[in-house]
């Protein structure tokens, strides 16, 4: 069959059930492009992604739809839905999704983000990663160019290309994920993942979060249990990882809420330190107290 230009996709789109009709594109991968369409039975904005690649072969096909089952089954507030999925004429894969305004985490960030704000964003990360792991599906290459920011400050995790299922016989055989094959963003990826192994797990995803963790303190002045958070998080030996990515959420509320965290032992000067930044106002107040019976007693005795 004919290959048809991605100049003359808007026209194709068209014709495929005269649905989509494309305003311009978004952004291009290494297998697919996405652009921003019409729905016009919907009436509403939407994003397309179509495999931009001419040699279209059983398995990119089966590859392409396989990230829009993976994305369809995670129904969650942290990740995009899946409106749609089709052929187009030339034999390749499309499927629309929602379209999300907003800024990526690293955009997000970079315009003068607090530490606090991206703490909340990155333990929003982790939940709708901890739902995906729930329900068997590792993204392998979270990074904060996959992580968005919607225009009322909701989280999304994008891009589940090359998204693992546990379990899955198929999953060799559709992302060619021989042993020696590196999948995933250097600077993010887990060590195992660099050396190419297949068995990888859950834990993989917690390194490159806690990758995303480290940008997001960069620059910023920390805490010794919000450094060690972010360690514990990209230890190079899995079992010394978080077992669960709900744990490292977990340590992140507590150290949003000044309370000690299962990274980091406190000494007893660093707990009173604690103690004392979370009670300021009780302490002022024993203070004020304090002063005030000192003043009382020495202009009694006057």
């Amino acid at each position: 069959m004919k290959w048809l230009s991605d100049d003359k996709l808007d026209h194709l789109l068209d014709i495929v059930g005269t649905r989509y009709a494309c305003v311009e594109e978004l952004g291009r991968g290494g297998m697919g492009t996405v652009y921003l369409a019409e729905d016009r039975e919907l009436d509403r904005l939407v994003a397309v992604k179509v495999l931009n690649t001419p040699e279209v072969t059983d398995g990119l096909r089966e590859r392409m739809m396989r990230e829009a089952q993976v994305i369809a089954r995670l129904e969650h507030p942290g990740i995009v839905p899946v409106h749609d999925a089709g052929t187009l004429p030339d034999g390749r894969i499309f499927y629309a999704m929602k379209y999300v305004r907003g800024s990526r985490l690293d955009e997000y960030a970079a315009q003068g983000a607090s530490l606090r704000d991206r703490l909340r964003k990155f333990q929003a990360v982790c939940d709708a990663v901890a739902f995906a792991h729930a329900h068997g599906v590792i993204h392998r290459d979270l990074k904060p160019q996959n992580i968005m920011i919607g225009p009322y400050s909701e989280v999304l995790v994008m891009d589940w290309g090359v998204a693992k299922i546990r379990d899955d016989p198929r999953q060799t055989a559709v992302f060619n994920t021989s042993d020696g094959t590196v999948i995933g963003t250097r600077n993010y990826m887990s060590p195992e993942q660099a050396r190419g192994e297949v068995d990888i797990d859950e834990r993989a995803d917690i390194y490159s979060l806690g990758a995303v963790l480290k940008f997001l303190l960069t620059d910023q002045k920390v805490s010794k249990p919000a450094k060690a958070i972010c360690l514990k998080a990209m230890s190079q030996t899995p079992a010394d990882r978080y077992a669960t990515t709900s744990e490292l959420s977990t340590d992140i509320g507590r150290l949003l809420d000044a309370e000690p965290v299962s990274a980091y032992r406190e000494n007893a000067l660093e707990k009173a330190g604690r103690w004392v930044g979370k009670n300021r106002f009780l302490v002022l107040l024993v203070l004020a107290y304090l002063l005030m019976r000192i003043f009382l007693i020495f202009t009694s005795r006057r």
